[in-house]
């Protein structure tokens, strides 16, 4: 069965199954496969899906906006956010925090969307509590990864996308990573990662309050600094390049 037949068959919409399946094979073909087909295996396990749940926008001004994703995907409550951005773009910055917005995959995918539509994007969102201290066991806070996308006058936007575990969780649940693996990286410096997902996940908390939520900045660029630092790297892979 193809991907997006498995998909319908947990009762998506055709729309969201779109979504769901482009997301999915974008992160195959990145070579993110903890977050890529695997991902339909768990989401066919979960006994709580809402495929006919839908995020809601609660407020929005000229540089905040506050959704919850009402039992929607964090997949589609961040896509939808996204969608809503490039509709309607702010005029200098905005801040979109969002609730209930879990599991949210590949962030680079959303921030990647944002710069082709012309918008500078840092997106977090937070998980589960999954990497312990580096002097610890138990785990005291998720991944928390970070993405952040620069637009470009060349067409190819700058896309930086960390976790922070050395291993993604998605790479235990495909077996791919034994679960004592997944703990914050960089070695003897792994307090620095630690220190940076404790610190997203408690700024994510502040503006989207309890429960795992996301938050997006947003920003139309003043300038355009990818092509130079291009040329700098003299043909040097850069951070998103496929």
């Amino acid at each position: 069965m193809r991907p997006e037949e498995r998909i319908a068959a947990l009762g998506f919409s055709e729309a969201d199954t779109a979504t769901l399946t482009e997301h999915f094979l974008d992160a195959e073909s990145r070579g993110k496969l903890g977050h890529g087909l695997s991902r339909i295996d768990w989401l066919e396990t979960l006994g709580d899906l809402q495929p006919d749940a839908h995020p809601r926008r609660l407020l929005t001004e000229p540089g905040y906006e506050r959704w919850d994703g009402n039992g929607a995907l964090g997949y589609l409550t961040l896509a939808a956010i996204v969608e809503a951005q490039l509709e309607s773009p702010p005029a200098h910055a905005r801040v979109v925090a969002a609730s209930n917005c879990f599991p949210t995959g590949v962030l680079g995918w959303y921030a990647r969307r944002l710069a082709a539509g012309g918008l500078a994007a840092a997106v977090t969102a937070t998980s589960p509590a999954r990497l312990p201290h580096p002097k610890g066991v138990e785990p005291l806070t998720g991944t928390n990864p970070l993405a952040i996308a620069i637009p470009s006058s060349d067409g190819k936007p700058l896309v930086t996308d960390v976790s922070m575990g050395a291993v993604t969780h998605g790479d235990v649940l495909r077996g791919a990573a034994r679960p004592e693996e997944l703990v914050p990286f960089g070695g003897e410096l792994s307090h620095k990662a630690f220190a940076l997902a404790l610190g997203l996940q408690l700024f994510v908390e502040a503006l989207a309050g309890e429960g795992y939520g996301a938050v997006l900045v947003v920003a139309p660029p003043e300038a355009d600094p990818v092509p130079t630092l291009r040329e700098q790297a003299a043909g040097l892979r850069l951070p998103g390049d496929s």
